[in-house]
């Protein structure tokens, strides 16, 4: 009798040892990219073959576990539908129900980005009592870090309702919502993100420690004890594991703690956006919300974390949202309207990514001036159908000289460009629009997009505390 208890427990402990196991990102309920070489994934026994049917297609794929015990395989997904039925068989068989292939993007940053119904947005109530849709689909990380970069975490797929959203991203659903609405097809978005991180913990170790330019930058992040701020640790825990799973793109809603950092931001978010990029081994393409209005400790921090948000749209395929009227109270971090946020990143995305026609998607932008006697001309794009400026007269310009002397500027639009002047400024030579922690402007597209804060100047900016 104590032979086969023996021998029963030494064969059950094989048995464990054998038994194929998926990563959480690989579930029932999840939605993988369609049209694609997607990954399956995940560990088993070393030898034991791993054989993988979908209910898409006749045939089936197959793969050995290697030597570390890890096995993946590359599937072609259809184009977008379901819901689909994968069986995974090693020793053990694995049954994915409910299926869907569609479009999928990572959401991530901080809180911005993480800000949900619960934390009290009562705008979406009516949303929330009307979420239910089989055809979004959430899967939330959570809040860890590591010191390395980690192949697994805790979390699974759920489908879109009236409880499953009330805690993930608002910013996220609005952007999936609107996707699943214009392009017709089931959307899948992975929540990482975390309140008041900064970029450095988002960027891989490597990347922030081998330029001594960031490695500096990352000394001056001031240590939390409520959320990680050294380089890698968000990326490792939240990020790293799901590398392997194919992804339509990226949004990006974070910047706020870096503020103190904003001349060396444009280096660490360009390269966070390729460190990213080379994990997926995919250009993916980066989309991403510029700060709204907020009374900083010190002046003009945010109107430089703003430029340098500016700066990173010169990496290859990235976009920006403008939100600088989308702030009700400067004095909150963080602005509940996030709807119009979603929207506008999801409109972005239809654009560049999807290649649909939507009229006035893009921000106005800054493109150059010119000096004609006593006036400026400053020149626009991304101007939809025209220039709009609400309220009787532009504000928000203030124009200098050589002297570096800014004084408040009048004009008016004319086309795609806007002149102004000042009769304090007769041989103007500079111009900033918004360019503080708080200033809103008044100059939209005709389809109601903000123009984005500028200067067109490169002299010392105060960012002196305020008293």
């Amino acid at each position: 009798m104590k032979y086969i208890t023996f021998f029963t427990l030494i064969l059950t402990q094989l048995s464990l040892f054998a038994n194929v196991r998926l990563p959480s990102v690989i579930s029932s309920n999840m939605v993988l990219q369609q049209k694609s070489s997607a990954k399956l994934w995940g560990w088993g026994d070393p030898g034991e073959k791993v054989r993988i049917t979908t209910s898409w297609q006749n045939g089936m794929d197959s793969t050995v576990v290697d030597g570390n015990g890890k096995w993946l395989v590359n599937i072609q997904t259809p184009a977008a539908g379901g819901p689909f039925i994968i069986t995974i068989k090693g020793r053990n068989t694995i049954v994915l129900q409910n299926v869907m292939v569609g479009e999928v993007w990572i959401c991530s940053g901080q809180s911005n980005m993480e800000m949900s119904y619960s934390w009290g947005i009562n705008a979406m109530k009516e949303d929330v009592q009307s979420a239910a849709n089989p055809n979004i689909r959430f899967f939330h990380v959570p809040k860890v870090t590591a010191l390395y970069p980690q192949d697994d975490l805790r979390a699974e797929w759920v489908v879109c309702d009236s409880n499953t959203l009330k805690t993930f991203s608002a910013v996220a659903y609005y952007f999936g919502k609107k996707l699943n609405a214009d392009l017709n097809v089931p959307i899948g978005l992975v929540n990482a993100s975390w309140g008041g991180t900064p970029a450095e913990a988002w960027t891989p170790t490597g990347i922030v420690y081998g330029d001594s330019i960031l490695a500096v930058g990352s000394r001056k992040i001031n240590v939390s004890p409520w959320w990680p701020v050294s380089p890698g640790y968000a990326f490792n825990g939240m990020i790293a594991p799901l590398t392997n799973f194919s992804l339509a793109g990226a949004i990006w809603y974070q910047g706020e703690s870096n503020t103190g950092t904003a001349a060396t931001y444009s280096r660490l978010f360009s390269s966070m956006i390729e460190g990213w990029r080379n994990s997926w081994q995919k250009e993916l393409p980066f989309y991403y919300v510029q700060l709204a209005p907020f009374s900083y400790g010190e002046k003009n921090i945010a109107a430089l974390l703003r430029e340098a948000q500016v700066k990173t749209l010169a990496l290859h395929n990235t976009g920006m949202v403008v939100t600088a009227d989308l702030a009700d109270d400067t004095s909150d971090i963080h602005p509940k309207n996030k709807k119009d946020v979603g929207v506008r990143l999801a409109r972005l995305a239809l654009v560049k990514t999807y290649g649909m026609s939507v009229s006035g998607a893009l921000s106005p932008m800054y493109r150059s001036m010119k000096m004609n006697g006593q006036q400026i001309i400053v020149e626009i794009e991304n101007i939809g159908t025209g220039l709009k400026q609400e309220g009787k007269n532009v504000t928000g310009f203030f124009i200098a000289g050589e002297d570096r002397q800014f004084y408040s500027a009048q004009g008016g639009i004319s086309g795609n460009r806007i002149l102004l002047s000042s009769k304090e400024v007769p041989k103007p030579v500079a111009v900033r629009y918004a360019f503080s922690n708080t200033a809103v402007g008044n100059i939209f597209s005709r389809e109601g997009m903000p123009l984005s804060p500028f200067r067109t100047d490169n002299w010392e900016v105060d960012t002196s505390a305020l008293k």
